[in-house]
């Protein structure tokens, strides 16, 4: 059992993490709203967009690569040799990248930043460092030091706040804005690669393996860029076709609904390491077990977690934004929230693929799922505004998932653990009647409402004997754990 408990107290750190990174955009969406105008607003999102959509296509799958051979290995010359051959290589494709955008970067600002050259200039620059920065955070994830990498992201994600607000203040508005990401990239890239040379010097590579590390990561792309890429997609969709004034409204609904991923990114972050070490042992049952134990982990928070975003979302923009942009967003927050949990439960089922290097096949899927997001984006955002560009994702989140089980159940078949679902559904039906009688408006409101509904659901899930009491005194054992090594972490800090 120690081994799941070491799981869910990585799934702690990180979660804790994503968690704090989560607060960031929170605290970001009323400086931005409040100092912005809507359009600049929309700019920014743009912008952000295009710097997690151009990265996950030039690093060409080589981080997730890195992830999925390097966690298994223990001699540092190869080490030296596989990473040095990942940043190369990524270095390499992230300034053709960038040089690609500065050819075209008038018609790029006209069409994607109101006509903001200046956004546009600054836009190669970040595409490069954030391609580093993604591969030095999987070098830590790689090597399984999570506190590491929970800390670097966390860092860097307090210093675009850090940056951005100062030169907002500074009256440098949205150029001000995006500057202060290219300014945080680049210090956290320098400091990741005097912690990566200290740790295994330097070499240059000889690139011995690449063809094998590119036929493995290249069909990754789609998969592994498939959020931002229907991310940007849908914006991308609301701005040339409805307006820039729209990809305000849609991102604000978007915000909160995205904070479904809160709870897939310590899942898809912690499984692959771990996964990999078992797959190469041939441990089959240790790796049914925990891809069973993970589903149902996620299943019990995601559903509340869909019911909250959804009920609250109004009075959550509401204090976090204007009430123009929270009447306008609140409305897709739902159906977002929901895909967002088919997302996570995809997260989790493709990890199967993943270790039989099966990667064309959700290579191929997402591929053929950005075609068919872009022309539902265009027909249901036409017909149904934002709302369509909502229902849209859903789907495909929904059938991304379907597809991937229907091929990964082929060498490892998970348990979904139908009638618990069913009372996991009914403890959640409870909680929204409990959140809709309480109706908060404020931040004290919203905070206590949230947390008593959620323990009325785990309640109701308990009567229903959905979760067992040994199960709650283990978790609450795990818990205690994380809190008192984290303090004598700190503490050794000092």
């Amino acid at each position: 059992m120690d081994q799941y408990r070491l799981f869910l107290q990585r799934m702690g750190l990180i979660g804790t993490s994503n968690f704090l990174i989560a607060i960031t955009g929170i605290i970001l969406l009323p400086i931005l709203t409040k100092n912005l105008s809507i359009p600049d607003y929309g700019v920014w999102t743009q912008f952000q967009i295009t710097i997690t959509l151009v990265p996950s296509i030039a690093i060409l799958g080589l981080p997730y690569t890195m992830v999925r051979f390097m966690s298994a290995s223990r001699n540092r010359k190869e080490i030296q040799e596989s990473f040095y051959s990942f940043l190369f290589t990524v270095l390499g494709a992230s300034i053709l990248a960038a040089i690609i955008l500065l050819l075209v970067v008038e018609p790029l600002s006209n069409a994607l930043f109101n006509g903001n050259t200046t956004v546009g200039l600054i836009l190669p620059l970040t595409v490069v460092m954030t391609a580093i920065m993604l591969l030095f955070f999987d070098f830590f994830r790689a090597s399984n030091e999570m506190t590491t990498y929970a800390i670097l992201t966390t860092v860097q994600s307090y210093m675009v706040i850090f940056f951005a607000l100062i030169l907002i203040l500074a009256g440098y508005g949205v150029v001000g804005a995006v500057t202060g990401i290219l300014i945080t990239q680049t210090l956290i890239s320098l400091i990741m690669f005097i912690m990566v040379f200290r740790r295994i010097g330097f070499k240059i590579p000889k690139f011995m393996n690449l063809r094998e590390y590119l036929s493995f990561g290249l069909p990754t792309i789609p998969s592994n860029a498939s959020f931002w890429i229907l991310d940007a997609t849908d914006r991308y969709v609301v701005g040339l076709a409805i307006g820039i004034t729209a990809v305000g409204y849609y991102s604000a609904g978007y915000t909160i609904g995205a904070l479904m991923s809160l709870l897939t990114s310590p899942l898809y972050t912690v499984l692959l390491p771990i996964l990999s070490q078992y797959y190469a042992e041939r441990k089959i049952r240790q790796t049914r077990f925990l891809l069973n134990y993970s589903i149902k982990l996620y299943l019990i928070i995601a559903v509340p977690a869909v019911i909250l975003l959804s009920v609250l979302s109004r009075p959550i923009l509401y204090i976090l934004s204007t009430p123009e942009l929270a009447n306008e967003g609140f409305i897709i927050t739902p159906i977002l929230a929901l895909g967002g949990l088919f997302l996570g439960l995809y997260s989790i089922v493709t990890q199967i693929l993943v270790m039989e290097r099966r990667t064309r096949i959700t290579g191929n899927l997402w591929i053929i799922s950005m075609i068919l997001n872009v022309a539902m984006d265009i027909t249901f955002g036409y017909l149904f505004g934002i709302i369509g560009v909502a229902i849209t994702t859903l789907f495909i989140y929904l059938l991304s998932f379907l597809v991937t089980a229907y091929f990964s159940f082929k060498y490892i078949r998970c348990n979904f653990y139908f009638g618990f679902i069913a009372k996991v559904i009914y403890s959640g039906f409870f909680m929204a009647i409990v959140l809709l009688l309480l109706n908060p408006f404020g931040v004290i409101n919203v905070i206590l409402s949230g947390i008593f509904a959620f323990t009325f659901y785990i309640f109701v899930l308990w009567l229903l004997k959905g979760v067992k009491s040994s199960e709650i005194k283990f978790l609450a054992g795990v818990i205690k754990e994380f809190f008192i090594n984290s303090y004598r972490n700190i503490r050794g800090l000092n």
